[in-house]
């Protein structure tokens, strides 16, 4: 019977390619760069099979080293997370948690951030609210809460769907006065509008049709913004037509300054996600975090989860 594989081995191999460096794994491993180096060496003889090509500037996987990176990455990362989870049975969730978010999300976090603390003293929370999106996770960030809509492109991060919030296309009654009120998404094209950086992904607006798909719409827009409630201010006094979460526009509509604009698609909903790397397995603290933060968001603004 052939002996097993040391999981030492395979734990250094997949810290390298996450790394992409011989001294970085050292680094993130706490090991001399010669000992990294005699442990890949040692799983190449093992498997009997080359899993890097190795130059003086570059670190590349075969595709036996790729297929061995991906089979193992999975399993490293689930033994982990049990370790983790059966370590945090026997002791409370403390140690630190940096985390940022647009300036938006603390309408709906705070009290949810404040309430998961109060609950695990031990947890030194920084959290910092700007608008970054993902690759603010590249910086000495564990958790990055994002808005999205429509499909999600694909990213070095994982991403944890939090909270589906219905989105409604809003005007203001002095616009509707010179524009009509349109009936179909395509009118939209030639009618002033307002869209997002981040969450629409600039221009182009996004419906749900009839069997589930993302339809884009592009807009012409003279007023482009970060933030939902700079673009609910920009509708309220009539610079164009707003694609928005539902739930902060209540005021609005009960007082008329703003008419619900029903088309012919909904718009797509916006999401409220949870972003951590792939780098390193998620934390015991972040996966509460996160597992709080969907169990309280049940029910708010329209959430179908």
């Amino acid at each position: 019977m052939r002996n097993a594989l040391d999981l030492n081995t395979v734990r250094v191999y997949v810290a390298v390619v996450d790394e992409q460096s011989f001294s970085g794994a050292a680094r993130l491993l706490g090991l001399p760069s010669s000992n990294v180096s005699r442990h890949v060496a040692s799983l190449e003889r093992r498997l009997g099979l080359r899993l890097l090509e190795r130059s003086t500037r570059h670190l590349r996987m075969t595709e036996a080293g790729r297929l061995f990176y991906e089979r193992a990455k999975p399993l490293l990362d689930a033994l982990l997370s049990t370790e983790e989870e059966l370590g945090a049975v026997q002791r409370e969730l403390k140690g630190p948690l940096r985390m940022c978010m647009p300036t938006e999300a603390p309408r709906l976090l705070a009290p949810i951030l404040a309430e998961f603390c109060s609950l695990h003293p031990g947890i030194e929370l920084e959290c910092d609210t700007r608008t970054v999106g993902l690759e603010v996770l590249r910086e000495d960030i564990d958790l990055a809460i994002v808005f999205h809509r429509g499909r999600q492109d694909d990213s070095a991060f994982i991403t944890r769907e939090l909270a589906t919030l219905s989105s409604i296309v809003v005007a203001a009654p002095t616009l509707l006065a010179k524009t009509g009120m349109p009936r179909q998404v395509r009118e939209l094209k030639s009618l002033p509008c307002i869209t997002t950086v981040n969450a629409l992904k600039g221009r182009p607006w996004q419906f749900i049709d009839t069997e589930g798909e993302i339809v884009k719409v592009p807009v012409r827009s003279h007023y482009r913004v970060n933030s939902g409630e700079l673009a609910v201010a920009g509708a309220r006094q009539g610079l164009g037509f707003a694609i928005v979460a539902a739930y902060p526009c209540q005021e609005d509509l009960a007082a008329g300054r703003l008419q619900e604009v029903k088309l012919d698609l909904n718009p797509a909903p916006l999401q409220l996600l949870g972003a951590y790397s792939h780098r390193h397995s998620v934390s015991a603290r972040v996966r509460a975090l996160l597992e709080f933060i969907e169990a309280r968001l049940q029910g708010v603004g329209g959430n179908s989860r």
